[in-house]
């Protein structure tokens, strides 16, 4: 069954009930997404902004004081994969009709997709916190950020290729091989690959590594064709 469908019949969210609004829930910070907190300092590896992104920290820095990044990165990864799979999910969670007891449910329905083991309950209890604080809605982006996080952890640096139709297998492992080895990429870094579809460049490349964009497409030669055609008349 698919997700959406089985939180639609735990939450029966099609039938608006009471909007909920910021009721005074008890909170439940960063230290009780496990059962137990070690007092050393842990920062997450890059800063991030925005609501989802001071939960996705939080949820950091309570996973890496617990022995637990590997497990938590793994089950939200996919969670995120679900969301990509049913884009029915994302509007039956951002539902302002959704009550305690259908909270709850999701949670529980949500749980039983992370993928494997569940190490000191990290991403249950944690989406139990979004429920309680109406955040369930952040949940797909928090999943993003994360993964962000993740990779400055494990020394990553992405790169997104963005091509007209997907790019084969073959080429994107050339542009990996070539780019690894140049001045993208520091010492000691991982390059992970992206390749986005975006058939509005028509042809050719788009490549985004470290803050750097490097346009090779043919939209981007015909919008210069034009420019020039335009300041020669």
């Amino acid at each position: 069954m698919l997700p959406s469908r089985a939180v639609l019949q735990s939450s029966k969210a099609t039938v608006p009930r009471v909007v909920i609004g910021p009721r005074a829930l008890t909170p439940i910070s960063a230290r009780s997404y496990a059962q137990v907190a070690p007092t050393q300092s842990v920062k997450p590896p890059v800063a991030l902004f925005g609501v989802d992104g001071t939960y996705a920290s939080a949820l950091y820095t309570a996973a890496a004081k617990n022995s637990t990044l590997e497990s938590t990165a793994r089950a939200l990864s996919a969670l995120h994969q679900i969301f990509q799979k049913d884009p029915k999910l994302s509007p039956i969670l951002h539902a302002p009709s959704l009550s305690s007891s259908d909270k709850s449910q999701i949670v529980a329905e949500l749980a039983k997709h992370t993928g494997g083991p569940d190490k000191g309950d990290t991403v249950k209890n944690f989406l139990k916190t979004l429920a309680e604080n109406n955040r369930l809605g952040l949940l797909e982006s928090i999943c993003n950020k994360f993964e962000t996080l993740m990779g400055a952890h494990r020394g990553e640096v992405e790169m997104n290729v963005t091509s007209a139709s997907p790019l084969d297998p073959k080429i994107l492992s050339r542009l990996e091989t070539a780019v690894a080895k140049s001045q993208y990429v520091g010492p000691g870094k991982k390059l992970k690959v992206k390749n986005t579809v975006n058939p509005e460049i028509i042809g050719g490349l788009v490549v985004d590594v470290s803050g750097r964009t490097i346009d090779l497409s043919v939209s981007s030669r015909i919008s210069k064709l034009n420019k020039l055609l335009s300041d020669a008349l």
